[in-house]
Parts: structure tokens; sequence; C-alpha cells
């Protein structure tokens, strides 16, 4: 079978059909996440971030894919949900709720917010919802004035050893793309440009090549767990938001720089051993303050495979194509799970499912999904 057909018809045919048959509260609203192996609810807390994932992906499926109304209810049960019960007072989203919409844990989480807008954003230009349209721009708003604090009042550190993270610049790459439909354009190229400094010229390393997960707030290396901090697949999935940005405004060097990222931190990260790319890293092969740090995550080695495609397509770069074909391999006959649907999400280093959970707090419908979507479309333009 073609790398595009078996994307696109693992989307279709397992992926989707798996969360529409098992996620959905139809009595509450939103959805449920967490659910083990063959798709049984054994939790009802709701994760927002989550809720956001899933609702934009059901959103992107109308609109890029097919016009189909249950998709679009979906999407609608989720943002509502979330307009109803997400937000305190002053347009901060809750990190989780109850199943029936109570906060649980304070906004202390930036992604609850980023999720919520990408949702509100695709929701809109599928429904032609204005209501959605301001939200997704009021949060957007919200998210820029919380980007030197994003944890607020809710920061547990003494401000004694400043750090920024990559996270934020690195989302704020792919949001405001998502956000393209109601945000002006000069909004969308101050950030871009904002973006491509951060993640290019201030976490990418000079010396090794490699993305570094928080350095001062000058810039400059930390000697610390949390400044020798990396994290593989972060630095990989930034790496194709700056190739669809590259692509978008013709930015050839650009595409060259990403894809000698993505090699560079490849051969950082490859368990040679075991095979499979590691969670967390030291910069100098130090212990990790990670006790996870060696176990494959499906998300690390789905935006990798998401990255390399993307490379490929744009460079024909040989190298990039082995590495494809090496983490496929590997991604596949590992995190699927041709009997129950979907993919586990967490394996050992030896790469054993460690949990059979198909979601939870941190897994939900968006990396499987996404990445599904993001190959088949790439593989189908290599086929053009």
């Amino acid at each position: 079978m073609k790398y595009s057909e078996l994307y696109k018809k693992t989307l279709l045919e397992d992926v989707i059909p798996f969360w529409e048959k098992h996620s959905l509260d139809k009595q509450y609203g939103g959805y449920f996440t967490c659910l083990d192996q063959k798709g049984n609810v054994f939790d009802t807390d709701k994760f927002i971030w989550l809720q956001g994932r899933q609702a934009w992906m059901f959103a992107v499926l109308y609109n890029q894919v097919e016009k189909n109304p249950k998709w679009l209810e979906i999407s609608k049960s989720g943002v509502e949900f979330l307009r109803k019960n997400a937000m305190d007072a002053d347009g901060n989203f809750y990190f989780s709720l109850t199943r029936e919409g109570k906060p649980l844990v304070q906004p202390y989480n930036i992604f609850s917010d980023c999720f919520a807008a990408m949702a509100f954003s695709q929701y809109a230009k599928a429904s032609g919802d204005e209501t959605y349209k301001k939200l997704a721009i009021n949060t957007y708003h919200n998210i820029l004035k919380k980007q030197n604090n994003p944890k607020g009042k809710y920061e547990k550190t003494t401000g004694v050893r400043p750090l920024k993270g990559f996270s934020l610049p690195m989302i704020l790459s792919n949001l405001v793309l998502e956000l393209e439909n109601v945000l002006p354009e000069e909004e969308i190229n101050r950030t871009i440009d904002f973006s491509i400094n951060e993640v290019m010229n201030v976490f990418l390393d000079a010396e090794t090549g490699i993305i570094f997960e928080n350095v001062r707030p000058d810039g400059s290396k930390e000697d610390s767990f949390n400044g020798r901090l990396l994290n593989p697949g972060h630095g990989i999935e930034a790496m194709w938001f700056m190739i669809d940005i590259a692509v978008r405004r013709g930015n050839a060097p650009l595409i060259e720089q990403a894809t000698q990222t993505i090699l560079n931190i490849l051969n950082y990260s490859w368990d040679d051993t075991h095979q499979g790319i590691f969670y967390f890293m030291d910069a100098k092969a130090n212990p990790p303050q990670q006790l996870e740090w060696d176990q494959k995550l499906w998300w690390v080695h789905l935006e990798t495979l998401v990255a390399l495609s993307k490379a490929y397509l744009n460079t024909q770069n040989a190298e990039i194509w082995e590495w494809y074909e090496l983490v496929h391999e590997y991604a596949w006959s590992h995190f699927a799970d041709p009997e129950h649907g979907e993919w586990f999400g967490y394996l050992n280093r030896e790469g054993k499912p460690l949990l059979t959970l198909k979601g939870g707090k941190w897994k939900g419908c968006f990396h499987v999904p996404r990445a599904m979507f993001q190959c088949w479309k790439t593989f189908e333009q290599m086929g053009k």
C-alpha cells in the first residue's frame, strides 16, 4: 500500500471511528479522553487542552476532508463545552474540569488557552459562527498578554534563576497559522517573525545544532537540570512548523536549516540499542532529572514522521528519506494496535507497551489523527 493510502485509510477507517465511538459525552458535551485499550472510559475528568484539541481536529476534518455534518456536530459539542465551562472571570482557561464542567485545576497552563483558540478558530471557519471567531481572537490576545509570564500567579519558581521555555514560541508559530482566518495579515507576520527568531536563533544552539528546551531571558545557556534539558520530539515538531512557514514565504534557506536541525536532533536522540527516539535527554549527557527519560512516546515518533515527510517533499534529501523509513518502521510496528484500533502512547525503552491506554490526561484525539492527516496530504503531494 502506498504511504498516502496507508495514512488516509488509517485516519478515516481506524483512528477517527475509534474516537467517534468511545469519546463523546452525549450527556454533558465535550469528550472523554481517559480510554483504555478497548476504548472503555476509566475516568471522566476533562482536561481542557485535550477538549480543545479534539474540537479542533473534527473541525479540521470538516474544513479540509469532507463537509460531514457529524464531524461538525462533534466539534460543536467541544467548543460549546469550552465556552460555557472552561474560562475563569478573566478569560483564562482552567487546566481541568469535572465531567459536568466544574473547575478542578486552576489556569496555570497556557496550552489550555492555545488549543481553545485553535478550536474556536477552526469551528468558526466551519460553521460561520461569529461568536467563536470573536472568542478565538480574544483568547489569542490573552495568550500574547501572558507570554512573558505564562503561569501568572500560579508560577511556583521564585525568580532567582529565570528561564524562558521553548514551548510558547514553538506553539505560537503553529497557532498563528491556525488563526489565519480570524487575524489580520500584519499580526500573523509579526508573530511569525517573532517565532522564527526565537526558535531558530535563540533556542537552536549554534554549536550543537540542536534545540534546547530552556534558556536564560537573554538567550544564554544555563548549566542546570532545566538549562540542559532536551526534548527531541519538541524540537523536531517545531521544525515542521518552520517548514510550513518557509513554504508559505518561499524561504528556501529556512527549509534547509530546519531539515538539517531534524537530522541533528535525530542523530543525537536515536536509541542505537533498542531503536526509537528518547523522550528527554541532557545536553551534556548527564543523567536527566526526568525518570521517564528513556520511554518511547507516540507523539514524538508521529511528529517526526510529519517533519521527515515534509522535509523530504521540499528537499529530496536522501538522508532524510533513510530516517523516514527507519522511524516509520519503528513507529508502525510498535505503537499501532491492529486489534483494538488507535495507537498505544507509552512504550518502555525496549519498545513494549508500558501503558495500554489509548487516551488519558496527556494523550487525546490529536497527535495520531493530525499526523495521519499531515502525512497523507504530504505523500499525496509527493505523488503528484
